[in-house]
C-alpha cells in the first residue's frame, strides 16, 4: 500500500458544485486504488433506482453500466446521498452500504474491511458532511473533521499518472443450429469464454511500447509473455510506494519507462495532449515447436442440423489509468487483461438476446467531458445515426449519469478523444497546421483594463474569417459575412453540425431559396445584417437567434449585464452591426458597481496573413473601450446597432 493520509481527512479533487446537487438522489463517489484512501476523484450519479426509494440503487443495473464507464484504475470508494437528512450518521450508513453492494458486484475489490466514504449533503443549504468506515459493518463510522479541496487537481492526477490504451480486434466465426437457440446459445458462449480465457494464455504476448513520439530517443518496446504475468497479486497491494520504488524498478520496469521526463504540467489543457500515453498490442503465438514430426491432418464433421454462420466481429478498445512507478507486469495483468474481459462481456452480453438476429454494431468510446479528470467509456450502437430517438436517448441517459448539460453535445463520435497513433497524430496535425485558418485568436489577449470587472466569454473554440480570406476580395462589404461564418465555425467546432462554412454566395443562395432576397442578389455586393444572419442559421443548422436592438452606440455599456448573461448561458459569439460595419463579439468585462466596460472585438475588416501576432498587435482582436483614454468612442452615437445573439440548440 502507499502511504495513506489520515483516516479522518477526506481529499477531494473534482469541483466542489460538482458534488453537491440541488435535487434529493444518490451519487457514486471515484476514487483509484493509487490514491490514498478516500481521495475522490468524480462523481457519477445513480440513474437506476429501485420503484421503493430514489437512494435505493438498483445494483445489477448500476454494476453493468459502471463497469462500461469506468476505466480500470478507478473504482468507487463511496457514496453520496443528497435530501433533506436530519440523521446525518444513519445516512452516511446507508451510503456505505450501498456503494460495498455495488463494488461486490463489480468484482473489483474483495476486501470486507475496505474503508469506504459515506457523504451526506443537504438538499436546502448545500453543505456537505463525510464519513468513513472504519471496518467492513458500515455501523462503524468516523466523522471526518479534514475536507481538502486540490487547488489543481488534473495536475494531482496526471503528474503521477498516465494511460494505457489496448486494442483488439476480434473476429471469430460460431456454426449456431438454427432449430435450438440453447445449444446456438451455449456454442456463442463457449466462443466468447475460450476467447476471454486467451488474454491469459501462456502462448499470448503484449508489446508495450510508448504512444506519442517524444523529441528524444524513443524507448525501445518492451515484451510481456503470458507466462510471465502475475495474476494473482491484488491491484492495491501491488502498488509501488515511494519507498520501494527504487529496488522494485531494479527488478522490474514501470510504467515511467515510457513516461516523459518533465512532470510541470502546471499548464494543463486537455487529457489528449497533457497524459502521458502507453500502447500496449496483443500478439498470439499460432506456432509452437512439435513434440514430434507429424502430418498435417484435415477432418470433416458435416452438419447434422441447419446452422447459421455467427461472425463475432468486434474491435475492443480499452483506457486504463495507472502510477507511473506501477509494474508494466501488473499493470498488463491487472489493468488491460481485466479491461479486456469486461468489454468483451458486455459485447456478448448485449449481442446474446438477439443472437440469431440482426447483430448491433458496437463500438468503444472514450470521452472526456468538461469538469471530469479522467475520460469516461460508452459503448455505441453505429447502426443508429447520431440524431436517431435511441442514440439521442442513449446520450441524453449518459449526460445525466455525468451530470452534463443538456442543451450541449459533448459525447458524439466527434468528441471522442483522438487516440490515433503517433503517424496519424502527425499527419493530422500536418493537416491542421496547412490551414490558413486562426483558431481562438483571443486567448493570451491582454486584461481590458476595466478594474474589477467580470469577464464573460465565448465558450469553445471558433475560427476567424476576415476580408480577403480564401482569395475571395469583398472588402467594403462583406464584414457581416465573415462574421457569419465565424459563427458558424463555433457551431462546426462544438459539434452542434457538420456542414461546411458556406461561402458568401451559398450565404445569398440561402436567402434567396426562403425568399427573403431576389435571385439578383446572388453574386452581388449587398450588405447584410443581423436579420439576415438569423435567417441563414436557421435556415442551414436549425439555430435560433435573438436580436437585441440599440438606438445609438453610447447605450450598448447599457447592454453588459445582459450581454454577460448570454456568454454565461449561452456562449456563443455574437454579430454586432452598426452603420456599414460588422463585428464579433467575443466577450464583455463589466463593473456592476461603476459601469466601467470594454468588449472583446474580433475584427473582420483584416486584410493581413493568418499571422495571431499581427491580429492581435494590430488591434484586429483584442478589448475596446466604449469611451477610450482619449476620449475616443468606438461605438458610433449617431448610429443605431442591431446584435445578433445565436442560440445553443437543444440537443445532446
Amino acid at each position: 500500500m502507499g502511504v495513506d493520509e489520515a483516516s479522518t481527512s477526506v481529499r477531494v479533487l473534482c469541483r466542489k458544485l460538482v458534488i453537491i446537487k440541488n435535487e434529493p438522489g444518490l451519487q457514486w463517489l471515484i476514487g483509484s486504488p493509487f490514491f490514498p484512501l478516500s481521495t475522490i476523484v468524480s462523481t457519477l450519479r445513480c440513474t437506476h433506482t429501485l420503484p421503493s426509494s430514489p437512494i435505493s440503487p438498483h445494483i445489477p443495473k448500476e454494476s453493468d453500466d459502471l463497469r462500461a464507464l469506468l476505466l480500470r484504475g478507478f473504482e468507487v470508494i463511496g457514496a453520496l446521498i443528497v435530501g433533506n437528512n436530519p440523521n446525518f450518521e444513519r445516512v452516511a450508513g446507508e451510503a456505505i452500504s450501498a456503494s460495498r453492494e455495488l463494488r461486490k458486484a463489480l468484482g473489483r475489490d474483495s476486501e470486507e474491511d475496505q474503508n469506504l466514504v459515506g457523504a451526506v449533503a443537504d438538499l436546502e443549504t448545500g453543505d456537505v458532511r463525510f464519513f468513513v468506515s472504519k471496518s467492513g459493518n458500515s455501523t462503524s463510522l468516523e466523522s471526518v473533521s479534514d475536507v481538502v479541496y486540490e487547488d489543481q487537481p488534473e495536475k494531482y492526477v496526471w503528474e503521477r499518472g498516465c494511460l494505457l490504451r489496448c486494442e483488439v480486434p476480434i473476429k471469430v466465426p460460431v456454426y449456431c443450429p438454427v432449430d435450438c437457440p440453447k445449444d446456438a446459445e451455449d456454442m456463442y458462449l463457449r466462443a466468447m469464454d475460450a476467447i476471454a480465457a486467451r488474454f491469459r494464455d501462456p502462448q499470448v504476448i503484449y508489446m508495450i511500447e510508448t504512444f506519442n513520439e517524444p523529441s528524444t530517443e524513443v524507448p525501445r518496446p518492451v515484451i510481456l509473455r503470458g507466462v510471465e504475468l502475475d495474476c494473482h497479486a491484488d491491484l492495491r497491494n501491488a502498488r509501488l510506494s515511494s519507498e520501494n520504488a527504487q529496488e522494485a524498478a531494479a527488478k522490474s520496469l514501470a510504467c515511467l519507462h515510457f513516461c516523459s521526463k518533465s512532470e510541470d504540467i502546471s499548464s494543463f489543457t486537455s487529457i489528449e495532449e497533457n497524459a502521458d500515453k502507453i500502447q500496449v498490442s496483443v500478439l498470439i503465438n499460432r506456432s509452437g515447436n512439435s513434440a514430434k514430426s507429424a502430418a498435417p491432418i484435415a477432418a470433416y464433421f458435416p452438419a447434422l442440423k441447419e446452422t447459421k454462420l455467427l461472425v463475432i466481429d468486434y474491435k475492443l478498445e480499452v483506457l486504463c489509468y495507472a502510477m507511473k512507478d506501477f509494474s508494466l507486469k501488473q499493470a498488463v495483468s491487472k489493468l488491460i487483461i481485466p479491461g479486456l474481459v469486461d468489454q468483451l462481456c458486455i459485447v456478448k452480453n448485449t449481442i446474446l438476446p438477439n443472437l440469431l438476429g440482426q447483430h448491433p454494431l458496437l463500438h468503444p468510446y472514450h470521452f472526456s467531458p468538461p469538469g471530469f479528470l479522467h475520460p469516461i467509456t460508452a459503448i455505441y450502437e453505429l447502426g443508429y445515426g447520431e440524431a436517431e430517438m435511441k442514440q439521442v436517448e442513449a446520450r441524453r441517459s449518459l449526460h445525466l449519469r455525468l451530470g452534463l448539460p443538456f442543451d450541449r453535445p459533448l459525447l458524439r463520435i466527434a468528441n471522442a478523444i483522438n487516440l490515433s497513433t503517433a503517424k496519424d497524430i502527425a499527419r493530422s496535425n500536418s493537416i491542421w497546421k496547412g490551414s490558413p485558418l486562426l483558431k481562438d485568436a483571443h486567448l493570451g489577449i491582454p486584461s481590458s483594463g476595466v478594474s474589477s470587472g467580470v469577464v464573460s466569454m465565448v465558450q469553445g473554440s471558433y475560427q476567424y474569417y476576415h476580408y480577403l480570406h480564401d482569395g475571395f476580395d469583398d472588402s467594403g462589404w462583406g464584414c457581416a459575412y465573415r462574421s457569419l461564418q465565424t459563427i458558424i465555425s463555433w457551431f462546426r467546432l462544438q459539434q452542434y453540425t457538420s456542414i461546411d462554412v458556406p461561402s458568401h454566395r451559398e450565404i445569398q443562395q440561402s436567402l434567396v431559396e426562403i425568399g427573403d432576397k431576389e435571385p439578383s442578389f446572388i453574386g452581388s455586393r449587398d450588405w447584410i445584417g443581423a436579420i439576415e444572419l438569423s435567417f441563414v442559421l436557421d435556415k442551414l443548422l436549425g439555430v435560433s437567434c435573438k436580436i437585441m436592438n440599440v438606438r445609438s452606440g453610447a447605450e450598448l455599456p447599457e447592454k453588459c449585464r445582459e450581454l454577460a448573461l448570454h456568454f454565461e448561458t449561452q456562449g456563443t459569439p455574437i454579430m454586432i452591426g452598426g452603420g456599414v460595419l460588422a463585428y464579433t463579439l467575443l466577450g464583455v468585462d463589466y463593473n456592476d458597481a461603476s459601469g466601467d466596460c470594454a468588449f472583446l472585438i474580433l475584427d473582420p475588416h483584416y486584410t493581413g496573413s493568418d499571422d495571431l501576432r499581427k491580429v492581435v498587435n494590430g488591434g484586429w482582436c483584442g478589448w475596446k473601450k466604449a469611451v477610450d483614454s482619449k476620449g475616443k468612442h468606438f461605438f458610433l452615437h449617431d448610429k443605431f446597432y442591431n446584435l445578433l445573439l445565436p442560440q445553443r440548440p437543444n440537443m445532446v
